[in-house]
């Protein structure tokens, strides 16, 4: 039986996400990230990335956002185009269970698009110059217990496609690392 994982993009390619500067915060997930994409391979675990929208959309130089610029009907639009083929290749998956387990989708916690359970929300828009309340927006920016735009999407995506409840979706948080683990909890290591 091969396992497989689907996994946010930024978990296979770091270069891709926005620069972070909590050198903490930015340490603690790494940590996290080697720990388990190490684990992964040891159990011969084989991983599908997703894509990364904000990357398509953006690029590398972009700022960084929160979710409630990215959750309007274009961005959401964007993520289920990119979604489509990974909805095929999860239904020709679940079609052969003799021979493939999908263990999971493992996004990013606090992303505004791969969020699982915690997302960065604020009152962020408009442009920087001449603007008298922009610590005020600033300060609007905190992490809440919601779906980053693509774990929604694709959370919709496989309700709407009956695969809902047979895949797990499960965030990568330093806070709570258990979590993302628990993917792999059971599986025996590749001999």
């Amino acid at each position: 039986m091969q396992n497989i994982l689907f996994v946010s993009h930024c978990v296979l390619n770091t270069a891709s996400k926005v620069v972070l500067y909590d050198k903490d915060e930015m340490e603690a997930e790494e940590a996290l990230r080697r720990r388990f994409l190490q684990e992964a391979v040891l159990k011969g675990v084989q991983i599908i990335q997703l894509p990364c929208p904000e990357f398509t959309l953006y690029g590398a130089r972009r700022w960084g956002h929160v979710s409630t610029q990215f959750d309007n009907p274009f961005f959401r639009e964007h993520c289920r185009r990119l979604l489509e083929p990974i909805y095929l290749e999860i239904e020709e998956y679940l079609s052969h269970g003799e021979r493939f387990c999908i263990l999971g989708v493992l996004g990013i916690d606090g992303s505004p698009s791969c969020g699982v359970d915690y997302t960065g929300v604020g009152k962020w828009g408009g442009s920087f110059g001449g603007r008298e309340d922009l610590q005020e927006t600033l300060d609007s920016a905190c992490m809440v217990q919601k779906r980053g735009v693509l774990m929604d999407v694709l959370e919709q995506g496989l309700k709407e496609r009956g695969f809902a409840g047979r895949i797990p979706v499960i965030g990568l948080n330093a806070r709570e690392p258990e979590k993302c683990m628990s993917l792999l909890r059971d599986l025996a290591k590749e001999e």
